[in-house]
């Protein structure tokens, strides 16, 4: 799908002067050139000019002139005709630094390199090595510089011209490799396709009805192979008894000139010939026609044969489209053929009537291309070459040489596709066939060449006369519109509107039309382009480069109006091998680049595609290189073109077939520019053809996303498509919170939208949330049961197509909902009896048990714990398990740390420490649950110093004491302190005197008794005291207020109950926050505040809960006074025996402590009965006021409070002898003893 385009024009011209060969020495740089002329004697004067030859950045520098360097004389040759060379090869030997001239006269002459002028002084520069009495018809050069030469004989000899080998040239042998006719191979075995079975019976021609074409110049041709290997000769037979005509034949040498093969008579065979350097062709052409001994077919038909390398035909062919015949003259000939170096251009010279023309080939895929034509320059005798030839090593240079002119042609391989922008972009490349354009839009088609969409014929027109050759120079597309700009090397433009639909459909794919034409002046021009929406109102402008006859490239820019053109002035280039681009509507010139916009695509030789943004390439050190992403193709893929809104890349294969592929760097570029657009339909119907993750949509702008969602959903909007784009987000990069957030955000937007629609979508977006919540979706399907219940099976099967139905099972059984468990587990089509009897189980228990078990089953163990420390303390044996199971230990704490059951807990954890032998960790959880004496244990296990036991000791009591564990600080002192003196001072401070002499008795220390306990008794009886004297103060006050108050009730009743609001009918007087009972009345001090008016109706519930609370009394109430006294006497109980052991002083203070408990005793108990007075009947009986009078609801207020004061116990004292102690009642008695 390449076009062959030129890309720098080179000439000189050296006048006076007739070229007729010239040589390339690439070691030095430079052209050697051969100028012929006969003088007075007959003989050829052989001038040799030396030429620097430009290349790369030279063809912009100015070069020296070609310079005469040696001439000599050599005999005519008078066997060809005189518009033929005498020079028949001209030589560069590099090793050996000769230049070596062969001449048809039969000498060949070389001259030393290394100091021409020098020996130009001393001796003729060309010495003539040898001379051949018949002349030299031929001679080449083999690629290792092996000469063979032809004058009747061929002679093959080495670069120091000694001969090798030596034979007959016409000879009636095949050769070596002669092939052996076994049957299968013959001609009647073979397929004609559709010539049929005729073809394959009809005899072969004989021989002699094969003659020579009449356009043969009957000298003889030498080519060799690539490798140097083999060669062929193609010579003229001379006529004999058995061929009545004279021949062309072919045979094939090895190196050493043996005969290999003699190819097969063709009749109408011509002279040129050319050996293809990969090896696999050899190339002649063949006239057919009525002449003597032409071939059979057509009058007028030319083609160019094949031959491979055993002589037998290829098989395919190469048809010149040339002229019809005129008056019995085809017009033309051919004269030479000739490979490029690479071997993928064939030049066929044609000697026309009026001028020579050269024509460059290729092919692909069985077809043959014409490319370009290039026509000799006119002079005054007619434009003619007289020689044309490859460069040995650049592929794509051609040097032409007239008389007194040198032209250089470099070419350039190049795919002429659209570059129009999405969405216009058509993809479409067009291909030069001759005088044929070859369009494909392969945006819509893809068809393999040599096929095409459509062939654009560009005919003559009679208002053209300007455009001389069929093949067009240049191609090129406009960068905004479809729009196609065809350059002929005279300056004739065309410009082409192609029309090319972009919707599937019935009907052509394009229907060109021509817009405009016109001649550019001034120069032949080989590059244009042209682009349309300008400014200034022109339809389009065009820009061509040309080269002027002097060489220097000139810029021509047109504008072209609807009835006019205009010429504008552009700035000189001053110099060739410019190129140029349209971007962004500028003209771009450059050198031996190319212009990207966005993206670079290119492929290697490694078989890899790269993709390499033009950005990146604008912002990167060219010294550190760039990274660019890369893709496996097929071997040899070349790049075709590539459409942007398909996001394809078209890849053509070496052996022509095409594959379309959509790179993921393309892909990407446009899902971007979608997102970006926002277009995010486009973008998902993408990202869904080309398997690409749809995170990309998200990952684009986050923030833009969540801002745009509700324009996504709208534009997406199938529920297939935002289910497909929820799991691929939940499979996406982000972090799991990212991930929930944007599940909801769709969530919600699907809701506020159509919830019954969009279902299956947010049960989605529940399931594949990080992580998944499950019980959110479900409680989804109950809203739904209750709004369409006809769509929750759908539902309900979906999201069990989502959720492993046993896992939805258990989450709906967590939710404690049955009927949702049910819900689930038919439409799972679980077995019944798998499921109701665990269900009919559970439905039995109790509300918090039952939820035990239920999370219990879900392996739910912390919620577990929970609900069965709800159940009841009845299931605290079965929590202490479970904690211990399942290792629960620092949950139980949390639950149970301000109950009574916080100690158990700690002795389990304790133990459960213990194993795990983490005993400092255990010692501290059973020094919390009050067990010290397991901490020493662990202590002794450990083999802890004594000392540091002792320590641990003293640290333990003090924390006892401070807890009021006075026994057990006593037992760990004694215990593991050692220290009897300390234990019995713990003992003491808890007035556990009895146990404190216990110890002193037993340790044998009767000395603590003094020190201790006697200061020790006395300072608790003066504690008694002192309780008692506070509790006789609190007593005397709340005695004082309630006999205040019931003066109040009935001196002032309407300040004691209060003001009725006359507006407010049936809501009572007194709020629960100034309704006093009857019992705090008497126990709470007044206050400056008056009682809020604000009132609310007590349900008989509320009042049987205040009923039941006003017993519980407050701090320094009556009913604390008893409880206190209740200690009191226990207290005074326990000390006083101890009092009568001790000196007579402790005696009369034991006498006094008892007296004193007895007289607060009789105190409070006269208190009790003036707050609890007996019941009498006047109370019960008096008369009823009005039912419907303020008093009466006050009355009946007070008779609430009275039966809520009956209701309370009153509290009982304990009786003297309870408490009391005789012995001491008896010492008082006169003449009493003391006890010692």
């Amino acid at each position: 799908m390449k076009n062959i385009f030129l890309s720098a024009i080179w000439r000189s011209v050296i006048p006076d002067v007739n070229i007729t060969t010239v040589a390339v020495d690439v070691d030095n740089a430079c052209l050697w050139i051969a100028s012929e002329r006969l003088n007075a004697d007959a003989d050829t004067e052989i001038d040799i000019y030396k030429r620097a030859l430009p290349s790369g950045s030279d063809e912009l520098q100015d070069i020296a002139p070609a310079e005469l360097l040696a001439k000599f004389i050599s005999s005519t040759s008078h066997v060809i005709l005189e518009s033929f060379s005498q020079v028949t090869s001209l030589k560069s030997i590099p090793g050996e630094e000769l230049l070596v001239v062969v001449t048809r006269g039969g000498d060949i002459a070389s001259m030393k390199l290394d100091n021409p002028e020098s020996q130009a002084r001393q001796r003729p520069p060309f010495e003539i090595i040898g001379s051949f009495e018949d002349g030299i018809q031929a001679a080449a050069w083999s690629p290792d510089d092996s000469l063979l030469i032809r004058e009747g004989k061929l002679i093959v000899m080495t670069p120091t011209f000694d001969v090798l080998h030596e034979s007959v040239l016409h000879t009636d042998e095949f050769g070596e490799d002669a092939p052996i006719n076994v049957g299968w191979g013959s001609k009647q075995t073979q397929f004609h396709g559709s010539l049929g079975k005729t073809a394959a019976q009809a005899p072969a021609a004989p021989s002699s009805s094969v003659g020579v074409s009449p356009d043969d110049d009957l000298l003889t041709r030498i080519s060799w192979r690539g490798d140097g290997a083999l060669f062929v000769v193609s010579a003229v037979s001379s006529s004999s008894a058995g061929a009545a005509l004279r021949r062309r034949m072919l045979r094939v040498y090895n190196r050493d000139g043996v005969l290999q093969t003699t190819a097969e008579a063709v009749p109408g065979l011509e002279h040129p010939l050319s050996w293809r350097p990969s090896g696999n062709l050899i190339v002649s052409t063949q006239r057919f026609g009525t002449f003597p001994g032409g071939g059979k077919g057509r009058e007028g038909r030319h083609d160019v044969v094949f031959f491979e390398n055993n002589g037998l035909r290829h098989g395919e062919h190469l048809a010149l489209a040339k002229p019809t015949v005129k008056d019995g003259k085809w017009g033309y000939k051919v004269k030479e053929v000739c490979w490029s170096a690479d071997s993928n251009v064939l030049l066929v010279w044609i000697e026309e009537d009026a001028v020579d023309i050269v024509q460059l080939w290729t092919t692909g895929n069985y077809h043959w291309y014409l490319k370009q034509e290039i026509a000799a320059p006119p002079t005054s005798e007619g434009g003619r070459f007289t020689s044309v030839t490859w460069h040995p090593e650049n592929a794509l240079q051609m040097l032409l040489t007239t008389k007194t002119e040198i032209i250089s042609h470099s070419y350039r391989w190049e795919t002429c596709a659209a570059t129009a922008r999405a969405p216009n972009d058509t993809g479409t490349v067009a291909v030069v066939d001759g005088s044929s354009v070859l369009l494909t839009p392969f945006r819509m088609q893809n068809v393999p060449p040599p096929m095409s969409s459509h062939r654009l014929t560009l005919r003559p027109s009679p208002s053209a006369p300007q455009r001389t050759l069929s093949t067009p120079s240049h191609l090129s597309f406009s960068s905004s519109e479809d729009i196609l700009a065809v350059l002929w090397e005279t300056g004739y433009v065309e410009l082409w509107d192609l029309c090319t639909r972009l919707e599937f459909g019935r009907g052509p794919v394009m229907t060109p039309e021509l817009v405009w034409s016109g001649t550019l002046h001034g120069a032949r021009f080989r590059e244009i382009c042209a682009w349309t929406n300008v400014y200034g109102g022109a339809t389009a402008r065009i820009a061509a480069v040309g080269a002027e006859n002097g060489g220097t490239d000139v810029l021509r820019v047109l504008d072209i109006q609807q009835e006019s053109t205009d010429t504008l002035e552009t700035p000189p280039l001053e110099s060739s091998g410019w190129r140029l681009a349209i971007t962004e509507g500028a003209i771009v010139v450059h050198r031996n680049g190319k212009v990207y916009e966005y993206l670079v695509v290119y492929t290697t030789l490694s078989h890899e595609a790269h993709f390499i943004p033009a950005s990146l390439l604008a912002t990167t050190d060219p010294n550190t290189g760039v990274e660019s992403e890369r893709r496996r193709v097929e071997r040899g893929s070349r790049i075709v073109t590539s459409i942007p809104s398909a996001m394809s890349l078209v890849l053509q294969m070496p052996r022509g077939n095409l594959e379309t592929i959509n790179p993921r760097p393309m892909v990407m570029a446009a899902i971007q520019a979608d997102v970006d657009a926002g277009n995010y339909r486009k973008a998902f119907l993408a990202c869904r053809k080309h398997r690409v993750d749809l995170n990309v949509i998200v990952d684009r702008d986050p923030k833009l996303f969540r801002e745009r969602l509700p324009f996504f959903v709208e534009q997406v909007g199938d529920v297939d498509y935002i289910n497909l784009f929820l799991t691929n987000l939940a499979q996406g990069s982000q972090p799991a919170e990212v991930i929930s957030e944007l599940c909801d955000s769709v969530r919600k937007e699907l809701e506020s939208r159509d919830l019954e629609k969009y279902i299956n979508s947010i049960l989605t977006a529940y399931v594949v949330k990080r992580p998944p919540d499950l019980e959110a979706g479900l409680r989804v399907l109950l809203q739904l049961r209750e709004r369409v219940p006809s769509a929750v099976e759908d539902a309900v099967k979906y999201i069990i197509f989502l959720v492993d139905a046993d896992t939805l099972f258990d989450v709906a059984l967590g939710m404690y909902d049955f009927s949702l468990v049910l819900l689930v587990a038919q439409h799972a089509q679980k077995d019944p009896r798998e499921y109701l009897p665990f269900l009919r189980e559970l439905r039995a228990l109790e509300k918090h048990y039952q939820r035990f078990r239920i999370d219990d089953h879900l392996k739910r163990y912390k919620s577990a714990l929970r609900n069965l420390s709800l159940a009841g303390s009845e299931h605290f044996s079965e929590v202490k398990a479970y904690v211990e199971k399942h290792q629960l230990y620092e949950l139980a704490l949390e639950i149970f740390g301000k109950s009574d059951q916080l100690r158990d807990i700690l002795d389990i954890y304790g133990d459960w420490l213990f194993e795990r032998r983490e005993f400092g960790q255990s010692a501290l959880v059973f020094l919390d649950a009050e067990q010290p004496q397991k901490l020493f244990e662990f202590a002794q296990l450990q083999k802890i110093e004594p000392e540091d036991i002792v320590a641990m000791a003293y640290r333990v009591a003090e924390d006892l004491t401070s807890k009021k564990r006075y026994t057990e600080a006593s037992q760990v002192l004694l215990c593991y302190a050692e220290d009897v003196r300390e234990a019995v001072i713990a003992l003491v401070q808890g007035n556990q005197f009895s146990e404190a002499r216990r110890i002193i008795a037993l340790h044998g220390l009767p000395e603590l008794l003094e020190e201790i306990i006697d200061p020790a008794v006395l300072e608790a009886r003066a504690q008694i005291t002192e309780d008692l004297t506070e509790m006789r103060e609190q007593l005397q006050k709340q005695v004082a207020r309630l006999r205040e108050l019931r003066i109040k009730k009935l001196e002032e009743p309407e300040e004691f109950y209060g003001t009725e609001d006359l507006a407010v009918h049936n809501v009572d007087v007194m709020t629960d926050a100034s309704a006093f009972t009857a019992f705090t009345r008497y126990t709470v001090a007044p206050t400056s505040s008056a009682p809020s008016r604000a009132t609310t109706k007590r349900s008989s519930r509320s009042k049987r809960k205040m009923e039941r609370k006003v017993g519980s009394g407050r701090k320094g109430t009556l009913t604390k006074l008893a409880g206190k006294l209740s200690e009191a006497q226990d207290e005074a109980a326990a000390l006083v025996p101890h009092l009568l052991r001790f000196t007579p002083v402790h005696r009369i203070a034991a006498r006094e402590l008892q007296n004193e408990v007895a007289a607060f005793s009789r105190e409070i108990a006269e208190a009790f009965d003036e707050a609890w007075p007996a019941p009498t009947e006047d109370t019960e009986t008096a008369a009823e006021p009005a039912a419907d009078g303020w008093a009466a609801r006050m009355a009946e207020r007070e008779k609430e409070r009275e039966r809520a004061v009956k209701a309370i116990a009153k509290p009982e004292l304990r009786a003297p002898e309870s408490w009391r102690t005789r012995l001491v009642d008896a010492t008082a008695a006169p003449g009493a003893v003391g006890i010692s």
